[in-house]
């Protein structure tokens, strides 16, 4: 049997189900039993593999974050964040685009997932910058595009992905990798909103009451210690990524059921119904992705791109542009756990041969598929984000080509300079 023809069994039909349409995980999964019926491998195998795929106990720290985004949502807890974030930015001119750029940065701290950021901040702030005089699509290009930070900061669960695919990298050490890059990340999209902001001439923010000030510091702290009881348990040993969301699980039930009482406790199992969906997502597009590597690695495909990528060149600039650019056009047609799982076996080898640390891998993959999310055909939080603001993707993707062209700019900054992504984890670490 021909290697070669396998291959091209398995790309045509993997392809091939996309076109159809068909959802991710099948189309992994059926381009999976397809390559196999040629080789002439038991079906049992993909059983075996999908089975392995998610027996980990360190898999079980991502539904731990999504039910306590899920949970940190259903409240006022965006309103919190968006007062807190408006002490600190909300009076200059475009100060509501600036108070949007930092609140998905606390929020994104908290539930780790940039879809849930645009969900919970952008229904608050959205209508909030339209009814201010913004134009909309204005609106919804800079929450969703300050929302991407969700990806890169801790806890993003889409880390604990990565390390799980790229084979128990650290999460501790990916988690911290990501604080500098989404504090810069954060820094350049304040800029480039104020600058849109001042050529508009958006009005200026109203600054907050002085007498309000410690009730919202004291909510906005009590929403933020979220993320600081995650990071903080990991990084002292205190418990593992695992215990960390099961902790923090329990904080935000009891913060938001029983501390701010926004919600009723009956809501809790329309929480844990949205979380059982997304989770059974997730996990059976883990299960399917651990069978599909599986025929890659029996194929040595991987050994066989490695080999590609280092006939065209050994410079570790070249290849870095070369991945860069391969990532972003993916992007545009796949969504960001199924390129995260497919691409990590395939790219990783190829990086570490050139001595590329694979953390700072990690980021470069992450921001790079955290901005195929708000660009179309299969932008995730584009589309949700113009639901939010009743604009067409067309409008949306126009008024977001300046936050996409400064995050294109962050990327290439965290490729190029490994230190903004490895001092932190070097120095805590090591």
């Amino acid at each position: 049997m021909s290697t070669t023809l396998a291959i091209l069994i398995l790309v045509i039909s993997f392809v091939g189900l996309i076109v159809l349409r068909f959802p991710i995980a099948i189309t992994l999964a059926g381009s999976t039993l397809i390559t196999l019926m040629y080789l002439n491998v038991p079906w049992i195998v993909v059983g075996q593999t999908m089975v392995q795929g998610i027996n980990s106990f360190p898999l079980l720290a991502i539904p731990f974050f999504i039910l306590a985004g899920q949970i940190m949502s259903v409240g006022g807890m965006a309103l919190r964040i968006v007062n807190l974030a408006q002490i600190f930015v909300g009076a200059v001119r475009g100060g509501l685009a600036l108070v949007s750029c930092v609140a998905c940065m606390f929020f994104g701290n908290i539930s780790g997932s940039a879809a849930a950021d645009v969900s919970s901040v952008g229904s608050v702030l959205i209508p909030a910058m339209k009814k201010k005089g913004y134009d909309a699509d204005f609106a919804v290009a800079v929450t969703t595009s300050a929302s991407i930070q969700g990806v890169i900061v801790p806890p993003s669960h889409n880390l604990v992905m990565y390390s799980l695919a790229a084979g128990g990298i650290s999460v501790s050490a990916l988690f911290l990798g990501g604080i500098v890059p989404g504090l810069i990340l954060l820094f350049t999209l304040m800029v480039v909103s104020y600058v849109i902001a001042r050529k508009r001439q958006y009005v200026k923010g109203e600054p907050v009451k002085l007498k309000d000030v410690p009730k919202i510091l004291r909510d906005g702290f009590l929403s933020l210690l979220t993320g600081v009881i995650i990071l903080g348990g990991i990084l002292s040993g205190w418990f593992t990524a695992t215990e960390a969301g099961a902790i923090a699980c329990a904080y935000a039930f009891i913060l938001t059921f029983f501390v701010y009482r926004d919600v009723p406790l009956s809501q809790f199992w329309v929480v844990m119904k949205r979380t059982l969906r997304t989770v059974s997502m997730v996990l059976f597009l883990i299960a399917a992705s651990a069978s599909f590597g599986y025929v890659l690695a029996f194929l040595k495909v991987p050994a066989l791109v490695t080999d590609l990528f280092l006939s065209v060149s050994t410079n570790p600039i070249i290849i870095l542009m070369m991945i860069n650019v391969l990532l972003l056009l993916l992007g545009f047609p796949m969504d960001m756990a199924p390129m995260i799982l497919i691409m990590t076996p395939i790219l990783l080898p190829i990086v570490t041969s050139l001595g590329i640390d694979p953390v700072h891998f990690g980021l470069i993959l992450i921001l790079n598929c955290g901005i195929g999310l708000i660009t179309p055909p299969v932008g995730t939080v584009l589309f949700i984000g113009c639901a939010i603001g009743k604009v067409s993707v067309d409008r949306a993707t126009k008024a977001s080509l300046p936050f996409f062209f400064a995050m294109i700019a962050v990327l290439l900054l965290i490729t190029y300079v490994p230190q903004i992504t490895l001092w932190l984890p070097n120095l805590v670490l090591k």
